[in-house]
């Protein structure tokens, strides 16, 4: 429940309009500091507002992103006006990351958080070789692609979509695994995964075909291997204007 008179703490991508429009509300309802605020207003895209979420400041504290890019799937119209009254009818969103633990080749980890999907891309000019595991046990000895990717609820309307892989109800326990552009098996559409499920690639030849794999922003260049996990030990509070909220928006994006 956000106050009658929130508490907020501003954030503003690097775009002109988004810093003009942060100057302009601080003006009008203050700025507090992150570690005082009842809720962060994000100003930006979907990019910025991934960018708040995984952020120290982004983990306890509600956020409300104000679109201020292009897509701004995640972010509610922006409008300068009853802002207070906003933020005490929105409602809130509560979503788990997925956590990457990608093995290198030079033997270095790389672990990162997506809110969106962890995909893996071929980094050359073959085509990649994945052997496929789930929960521990090898569901497909070799798909041949240019990737693949796991993704949440919350980012299946995003790249996941664009690969042909289904869009999830926000509160599904499920997860999307899905190929891009799957060569053999070429007719395999991906599959739906309980919540639970732990997805394991290995990559197959590595130094003929390399590999990268990127959490949503932070990568990993030539891995050989790639585990992906629901984390829910972690969880990110989004806020949206009445009847715009992330569920309404998967169902509205399925009949456009």
């Amino acid at each position: 429940m956000i106050a009658k008179n929130p508490k907020i703490a501003f954030a503003a991508s690097d775009a002109d309009v988004a810093r003009q429009a942060m100057l302009r509300l601080v003006a009008e309802y203050g700025q507090s500091p992150v570690e005082e605020a009842d809720v962060i207003v994000a100003l930006g895209g979907d990019g910025f507002m991934l960018s708040v979420l995984q952020s120290p400041k982004g983990r306890n504290v509600p956020v409300y992103g104000m679109n201020r890019g292009t897509v701004g799937f995640l972010m509610n119209d922006f409008d300068e006006e009853n802002l207070h009254q906003r933020l005490r009818e929105a409602e809130e969103a509560e979503l788990n990351p997925l956590k990457m633990n990608a093995v290198c080749a030079t033997g270095e980890t790389v672990e990162a958080l997506a809110i969106n999907e962890v995909a893996l891309f071929r980094a050359g000019p073959q085509a990649a070789k994945l052997r496929v595991s789930i929960d521990g046990r090898m569901r497909m000895e070799e798909l041949v692609c240019d990737g693949a990717l796991v993704a949440t609820p919350a980012g299946s309307t995003a790249y996941n979509y664009s690969a042909h892989g289904p869009i999830l109800p926000i509160r599904a326990d499920v997860l999307a695994l899905t190929p891009i552009a799957a060569f053999r098996p070429r007719r395999w559409r991906g599959a739906l995964l309980p919540k639970s499920a732990v997805v394991r690639f290995d990559v197959l030849e590595p130094e003929k075909r390399p590999v990268s794999a990127v959490a949503d922003s932070r990568d990993a260049q030539n891995v050989t291997s790639v585990e992906v996990a629901s984390d829910i030990s972690k969880s990110y509070r989004l806020l949206f204007d009445p009847g715009h909220g992330l569920e309404e928006r998967l169902i509205r994006e399925q009949f456009q």
